[in-house]
């Protein structure tokens, strides 16, 4: 299709000054925030920016029209080149679809565009006695849908759980432009729960329009407490101590040395500056409750070596606490120019194993690596700091972080906690998945869609995609049934 007349139709579309042509305004939809050479980019045809379902569809069924692949894009604070281009096509920006259309605070549920922020929500049904449980750490940017596409987790995952436990329905365009709504969590559901296979499917199979979330009622009593430790393996240790005790916190965070050397400074947190690690334990529920687990949390950190513990005086205390750990990226600047960072899981009995190994890494290579991380759940997020503007720094830590990958697998981890699979780990799918789960895989996305124009090369590696998956499939009956080609 002639470009020209391209970016006419979108136009008469959405209207012409929400749509996105030119070189200069194209550029910055060629990146998310993932790191400068570990994402391929590539520039988009146009970027619109609609405002209605309506609009989607209609986008939708003129890029399916002409065989143009589209990429619906939140924020873009997303880590693993997920809302990148890279088949070229259209980008469809969902950041001006912001509204939350309804609240019911009876059922517990809203029912909200794909563009609104994640602890607006939260902070719109406060009042209400609710929250909105997942809390990746750029809640005050990300997107209701991103957090969908890529089934976003947070400190809070650790007793709610990630995104897909949340989400009770999806209004989705399809392929073809087509508006189904999909609700798997009625009175007496039965059937495949479809919406469970969308949340978390990087937008590869459909574009949610309208998310149905669950609201968790907010707690009685929040207490958040720092333990400070003078090894790594003490406060790996007291991770386990608690959780084996059948202990479950709220959130479970540990931040290392190198981490607070780079937050303290920044936000004056109230991190003690010469301990090794520190905990962050955040209990919640009724106040004896957290009363008697705060207890309990505080003996098991001091068994196993806690230097110091103490618990957040008032409401802003645990707010500044929690900044600290919420903004630790963004400290990092105050360490290095750019940094590389994962979201690895690895059992918790393998945590103090595997920060070995990333010890290991770190010296091998030359490269700082700060740790701070899901430390209840096992999702590590080390932090490969780098100067990309030095000769060997970005090959040297995409050497680093095969390595790191490697390593957490062998202990029997995953890819990706959080962050996704995108364009980034697309390769290291084969570590993980045997062939015949990624044919089931690839089987999922050509049932939704068949022509392979839905966010193309993405999650699944090369050989698994659109048409490839028919002849995987078609080669393994032969197998199975004793046919060999000519």
């Amino acid at each position: 299709m002639d470009r020209t007349q391209l970016i006419a139709d979108l136009e008469r579309i959405c209207g012409p000054t929400n749509v996105r042509s030119v070189p200069s305004d194209l550029l910055v939809y060629e990146y998310d925030g993932s790191v400068d050479g570990a994402v391929d980019t590539e520039r988009p045809l146009a970027v619109v920016l609609p405002d209605s379902t309506e609009q989607v569809s209609a986008v939708v069924k003129l890029a399916s029209h002409n065989g143009i692949p589209v990429v619906a894009r939140g924020a873009g604070t997303g880590l693993s080149g997920g809302a990148v281009a890279r088949g070229g096509g259209i980008i469809i920006a969902l950041t001006r679809m912001e509204r939350v259309l309804r609240v019911d605070p009876v059922s517990r549920t809203a029912l909200v565009e794909p563009g609104v922020i994640n602890l607006e929500l939260s902070q719109l049904v406060a009042g209400q006695g609710m929250f909105f449980a997942p809390d990746p750490s750029s809640q005050k940017a990300c997107t209701i849908g991103g957090n969908v596409a890529e089934n976003s987790g947070g400190p809070h995952c650790l007793k709610y759980g990630v995104t897909t436990n949340h989400i009770l329905g999806l209004e989705v365009v399809l392929h073809d432009g087509d508006v189904v709504w999909i609700d798997a969590h009625g009175p007496g559901a039965a059937g495949l729960d479809l919406v469970a296979i969308l949340v978390g499917s990087e937008g590869m199979l459909g574009i949610a329009t309208k998310v149905l979330v669950r609201l968790m009622p907010s707690p009685d009593s929040v207490h958040v407490h720092l333990a400070a430790f003078g090894s790594m393996d003490d406060a790996a240790a007291a991770v386990t101590s608690i959780i084996g005790a059948g202990i479950l916190p709220a959130s479970l965070e540990m931040m290392d040395h190198l981490t607070i050397e780079a937050v303290e400074p920044a936000y004056h947190a109230g991190y003690p500056m010469d301990a090794a690690a520190v905990l962050l334990v955040e209990v919640d529920g009724t106040r004896q409750e957290v009363a008697e687990t705060s207890d309990r949390i505080a003996a098991l950190c001091r068994e196993v070596g806690a230097t110091s513990f103490r618990s957040a005086a008032s409401p802003a205390e645990q707010e500044l606490l929690w900044k600290g750990r919420k903004m630790a990226l963004a400290a990092m600047g105050r360490l290095a120019p750019n940094y590389y960072l994962h979201d690895t899981v690895v059992p918790r009995t393998k945590l103090t194993e595997t920060l070995q190994s990333v010890n290991d890494i770190s010296r091998d290579f030359g490269l700082p690596i700060a740790n701070v991380f899901h430390a209840g759940d096992g999702n590590l997020h080390p932090l490969m700091l780098f100067d990309r503007r030095r000769d060997g720094d970005v090959e040297k830590v995409l050497e680093a972080s095969h390595a790191l990958i490697h390593a957490c697998i062998e202990v029997g981890g995953a890819l990706s906690g959080e962050h996704g699979i995108g364009s980034e780990k697309r390769g290291y799918m084969e570590l993980v998945f045997t062939r015949d789960d990624l044919v089931a895989m690839a089987g999922v996305k050509d049932a939704f869609d068949p022509r392979g124009l839905l966010n193309p090369e993405k999650v699944l590696p090369k050989g698994y995609v659109c048409g490839e998956v028919r002849a995987l499939h078609n080669q393994a009956m032969a197998q199975k049934h004793g046919i060999h080609p000519m």
